[in-house]
């Protein structure tokens, strides 16, 4: 197998620092390129950072720093960005900067030799497609809807009906090709990252994969960032004996994919070409409810605490998505190889001996405030 040098944007964080581990173990000369943002590393270097790997802490920002980081590189896992669906929407100025500007510097360094760099991998989000596909049994078709109302939100009537014959839409796997809504400004943050990588790397002839990450979960994400994933928020507030807050009824849906599985992706992509200047799912295509994962991680916290189901709306949620992950098991052989059950004993393993201060309610109370909770 080749060895190559590789840069990891963000490998200190969550999904980065599992994908340095594994390059690492693999034997490829890794370096870290990451800002240790306060939010999810409170300023200090995490434990888990690999010591086979070289640090470089920097802002994606920093050109001069960025064009350091670069030096000698031949694979680039793009990976940093500001994370938080809801913050964005009042935060905008940092989640652009961040996620936008941070990738436009990144690929102006890396047009000034382009000939240097064998591959560029980016982390995209299922968040750009807005709702999901479904199917309506009534009328024998796919549909493709935008956002409920909110005058049908606000009766809680939650799901979606066929506009044609008013049966209930069925939610179905979610394709690559499906229309994209991202309906927040980190969904379209993460759309213009995608974007930006695969134009650049087809205009300069650098090898771009883009992945659509669905729900991730697994060991070290942050817990204490209440804008994280879904897992970790939960944990957080269980470890805390509060009550997991739920909106709407809780029966919404989402795709939950192990790290691990998010990693194989990536090092498949490395190590074939099937993939090359696409965009593609990352995810297991089974749904999991919202409030069962609550109740997932409650049971194996030993935490008899049922959640808060309030019954409210947020300004732009989804109702479900699941991903179709027919295309990445075509051109890269990718198989999920964590099932729910077995990732989710590994998480509550590490879960149970972590501390995490509870942010869960003033994060909500920020919502409130910029009146994106209903």
């Amino acid at each position: 197998m080749e060895r190559y040098n590789v840069l990891v944007t963000g490998g200190a964080g969550f999904i980065g620092s599992h994908l340095v581990d594994e390059l690492v173990r693999r034997g490829h000369r890794v370096r870290i390129y990451d800002s240790l943002v306060d939010q999810v590393h409170q300023g200090k270097v995490p434990d888990h950072l690999n010591a086979d790997a070289e640090f470089i802490q920097g802002d994606m920002c920093d050109s001069t720093a960025v064009a350091k980081a670069l030096e000698g590189i031949d694979v680039v896992y793009h990976e940093a960005a500001e994370v938080g669906v809801g913050q964005s929407m009042y935060e905008i100025v940092r989640y652009v900067k961040a996620n936008d500007l941070g990738t436009a510097v990144l690929l102006e360094e890396m047009i000034k030799r382009p000939a240097q760099f064998r591959k560029l991998m980016v982390a995209s989000s299922m968040s750009i497609y807005g709702e999901g596909a479904y199917r309506c049994r009534g009328c024998n078709k796919t549909v493709t809807p935008f956002l409920r109302s909110n005058e049908q939100l606000v009766t809680h009537d939650w799901d979606f009906k066929c506009e044609t014959c008013g049966t209930r839409l069925e939610p179905i796997g979610t394709a690559e090709e499906k229309p994209l809504f991202p309906t927040s400004v980190y969904a379209v943050s993460k759309q213009d990252q995608e974007q930006y990588c695969l134009a650049v790397g087809r205009a300069y002839k650098i090898p771009t994969v883009a992945f659509r990450y669905f729900n991730v979960y697994g060991t070290r994400q942050a817990l204490s960032n209440p804008y994280t994933g879904v897992c970790a928020i939960f944990s957080s507030r269980l470890l805390n004996n509060q009550p997991p807050t739920i909106f709407e009824d809780g029966e919404q849906s989402r795709d939950f994919v192990h790290v691990s599985d998010i990693v194989q992706a990536n090092l498949r992509a490395l190590e074939t070409d099937g993939g090359d200047y696409e965009a593609m799912n990352v995810g297991t295509g089974r749904p999991t409810s919202v409030k069962q994962i609550s109740r997932l991680l409650a049971k194996g916290l030993e935490k008899d605490i049922v959640p808060d189901i309030v019954g409210k709306y947020r300004e732009g949620d989804i109702r479900h998505c699941v991903a179709d992950i027919s295309k990445i098991k075509r051109l890269l052989g990718y198989e999920p190889k964590v099932s729910l059950e077995k990732g989710m004993e590994e998480l509550l393993g590490w879960v149970s001996k972590q501390e995490a201060v509870d942010k869960v309610s003033a994060a909500t109370a920020e919502l409130a405030a910029h009146s994106l909770v209903k």
